[in-house]
């Protein structure tokens, strides 16, 4: 009697403890790494590159995106679990949306330094100047034994550099504007600001307004006032 008290007691103990194991495990598989801020053309979540080593990489792709158009973006994060690498590389693409819209010639270079994995994302419109197989080359060639001797500085600055030279071979739409430094603004979008129309909507603004000040200070004061509102727009 007392012994199937005993075995159902523990029965009931290990059942509830799968039930929680499988909860954890569930709410664990639901909450992905998240996709952080598109804040520059180098993020290292990792703090494994110092400053002057971001710099130069930063200045390098900056440069290659003010002559050439296309975007290249190094992303660094421990780790992507629970996803595998090419899931949460997927997804941070999705995300970005790296490259000019109207073009699609973005990159993505991810590692995730503590699983040991590294992947290169390339958008449509780059597939034949960086296929998948010599983007393979590059992470084998370029990455991997420069990591393992502990420079990823190098070996990103190598693999950066050979995409660069298969990208330069690529013919793609001229840059709008070749010289003019877009910042993170590059990456993330245009300004939609049309400045003639802005333009010609403060010039008539500037007549309205002065002929509602006229009435309402009298002539004297009227033109003053918009004397110096009309010399500070221009």
């Amino acid at each position: 009697m007392v012994t199937a008290r005993v075995w159902r007691t523990l029965t009931a103990v290990f059942l509830l403890a799968a039930v929680f194991g499988a909860f954890l495990g569930a709410a664990y598989a639901q909450s992905p790494l998240p996709v952080p801020a598109l804040s520059g053309r180098v993020i290292d979540q990792t703090g494994t590159l110092d400053a002057t080593q971001r710099q130069v990489l930063e200045a390098k792709l900056a440069s290659f995106e003010q002559a050439k158009g296309s975007q290249i973006v190094v992303l660094m994060v421990p780790t992507t679990a629970p996803e595998d690498i090419a899931s949460y590389a997927n997804r941070v693409a999705a995300t970005w949306k790296i490259g000019r819209k109207e073009v699609g010639d973005g990159v993505l270079v991810i590692v995730a330094k503590d699983d040991r994995k590294m992947r290169i994302e390339v958008a449509k419109a780059l597939e034949g100047a960086v296929p998948d197989l010599a983007a393979a080359r590059i992470i084998d060639n370029e990455m991997k034994p420069r990591f393992r001797n502990n420079d990823f500085a190098g070996g990103l600055g190598a693999a950066t550099d050979q995409l660069i030279a298969r990208i330069n071979g690529e013919a793609l739409p001229e840059v709008d504007n070749p010289g003019a430094d877009k910042g993170v603004g590059g990456l993330l979008g245009d300004s939609d600001i049309d400045w003639g129309e802005l333009g010609i909507f403060l010039f008539f603004g500037v007549i309205v307004v002065g002929r509602v000040l006229r009435s309402m200070l009298g002539n004297k004061l009227g033109p003053l006032v918009v004397g110096v509102g009309a010399g500070v727009i221009a």
